[in-house]
């Protein structure tokens, strides 16, 4: 357990401190928002509204395992309550809006994974590849401005793709 925890604030502070530039300070600064709930909600609403077959059907898809995710990673972060890492660590760099609540797991990559993943289990492999990396530049970015560790994003992918990939075979059945 000590080698993990070494390993997580080794990655984080590759992450938060090694590589800072201001280049990726614009990028992250972007990218880091589409994990947001405000992004995420939009895009899977617009699909439910605007569109018909199966990008609706992916739209409802990625909205409910939005919802039903969101609920999964608020319950782990009140059991687990692990401090985020510009609270507990010295010389973080933060983004600008320090968040209040806990860091285990990462809403941000939960949602992230929650709305994309419906859309790989139908894509070819060129947009698979695509939303998978959009969803792991968002964990990045997270990790990046000194919000979470890189296991509260494994932990936040994991949540949202496993409670997508639920939700899409209950739709199925």
């Amino acid at each position: 357990m000590q080698w993990i925890r070494r390993m997580d604030r080794m990655i984080f502070f590759w992450f938060n401190r090694r590589i800072s530039s201001r280049k990726l300070d614009r990028l992250f600064g972007w990218i880091t928002h589409l994990g947001g709930a405000s992004f995420t909600i939009i895009c899977a609403l617009f699909l439910v509204w605007f569109t018909k077959g199966e990008l609706s059907r992916i739209g409802l898809q990625s909205l409910i395992a939005l919802a039903a995710s969101h609920i999964v990673a608020v319950l782990i972060k009140r059991k687990v309550r692990r401090d985020r890492p510009f609270r507990t660590l010295e010389q973080v760099k933060v983004g600008k809006y320090p968040l209040k609540d806990y860091s285990f797991p990462s809403g941000h990559t939960t949602a992230i994974f929650a709305l994309v993943t419906p859309f790989l289990l139908v894509s070819s492999p060129a947009i698979m590849l695509a939303l998978m990396g959009l969803a792991l530049l968002v964990a990045i970015s997270r990790i990046y401005w000194g919000y979470h560790y890189p296991i509260d994003c494994v932990a936040g992918g994991m949540v949202g793709f496993l409670t997508a990939v639920l939700v899409v075979m209950f739709m199925h059945s």
